[in-house]
């Protein structure tokens, strides 16, 4: 199946207390280290100690420079609990105050996804917005999903080489990144991994599916837009938290996991994107438990190998952890491999 996926891409929570929340992709299991030899009867064999593997607080370490072992909230980590915790309250505000979804998002998915729609008139939408005809074409052209050594220098052409389905992918995933997009240049790096992710997530996501891969895609373009709504609220509170004050605790990484699968989906609601998106994102937000079955299990695994990937290119995940993490992945370790050199050309 995988090999298939490399011929096409996109056909291819004052006082705050807070429980520890399990992580989005945490393994429970003790990982069985092999048998031993035998040894002498007067020597005591030293047994290898490998922990259960949370790849999500890894994972984490990509985005944040300080890292704690400890659990323990500062102030500024505190102050934005009660936000996130009023957000979830009322994701309204935060929809239309924090992050809002850009409006031709809906139309356009829906003109795209109806065959019968008009393609001139489809092509006039998308040329109503000059930035975005751009990003399509720099996508179409990228040597990520380029299909040919000729360049592609119009929508129209676009649509006749690609067809409906890829530019349709193409306009979705152009529209979130301006949405996920993250200013200030000290945080520029949290934004671009979670771009990075999600557009790794989607794609995985869509290839892990034998049916609705486009959904596929979707939900794993927007299963995190509720880290980045959380880490807008933290841009926020750095306007009230003392100099040189950052987030660094375990907790606020665990947290920032658990809170914002919530938020993702409440935000979906909010948005009134079709109501499996809301449902399966509610499915991955029960992060105790591995999703059975459906988009959200491919998301799951989806989300599972990206971060594998991505903290295996940074050099923060040994050799026993990632053959542990890839029992869950549903993958053997080539298979993984292959995908892997697919995953660091995002």
């Amino acid at each position: 199946m995988f090999k298939k996926a490399f011929k096409k891409l996109f056909n291819i929570r004052s006082k705050v207390v807070i429980e520890k929340p399990k992580s989005f992709s945490t393994t429970a299991e003790l990982y069985q280290p092999p048998q031993l030899k035998q040894q002498p009867s007067n020597i005591q064999p030293e047994v290898p100690q490998v922990t259960a593997v949370d790849v999500t607080s890894l994972f984490y370490s990509l985005l944040f420079p300080s890292i704690q072992q400890g659990g323990v909230a500062n102030e500024l980590e505190k102050n934005v609990f009660r936000r996130v915790e009023a957000a979830l309250s009322a994701p309204k505000a935060i929809a239309d105050r924090v992050l809002k979804l850009p409006t031709q998002v809906a139309a356009l998915d829906k003109q795209l996804a109806d065959e019968t729609s008009d393609t001139k008139a489809l092509l006039v939408l998308i040329e109503k917005d000059p930035l975005l005809s751009i990003e399509v074409l720099k996508l179409c052209n990228s040597p990520l999903f380029r299909r040919s050594e000729k360049e592609i220098t119009s929508l129209q052409q676009a649509l006749v080489q690609l067809g409906r389905e890829q530019i349709r992918r193409f306009v979705t995933t152009s529209l979130m990144r301006d949405c996920i997009e993250i200013k200030p240049i000290y945080f520029r790096r949290f934004g671009s991994q979670i771009w990075r992710h999600s557009m790794q997530v989607a794609y995985l996501a869509s290839e892990l599916v034998e049916e609705d891969s486009e959904s596929a895609f979707m939900l794993g373009l927007i299963h995190d837009v509720g880290k980045i709504a959380i880490f807008k609220l933290l841009l926020e509170a750095f306007k009230q938290a003392e100099p040189g004050e950052q987030p660094c605790s375990s907790l606020f990484k665990q947290v920032m996991t658990a809170k914002s699968l919530s938020l993702s989906a409440l935000l979906v609601q909010y948005w009134e994107l079709p109501t499996i998106f809301k449902a399966e994102l509610g499915r991955l937000a029960i992060v105790d438990s591995k999703p059975a079955g459906g988009l959200a299990e491919a998301v799951w695994r989806a989300n599972l190998i990206s971060e594998c990937s991505m903290l295996l290119e940074a050099g923060k995940l040994q050799e026993q952890q990632l053959n542990r993490l890839l029992m869950d992945t549903g993958i053997d370790r080539s298979g993984f491999d292959e995908l892997h050199q697919k995953l660091i050309q995002f």
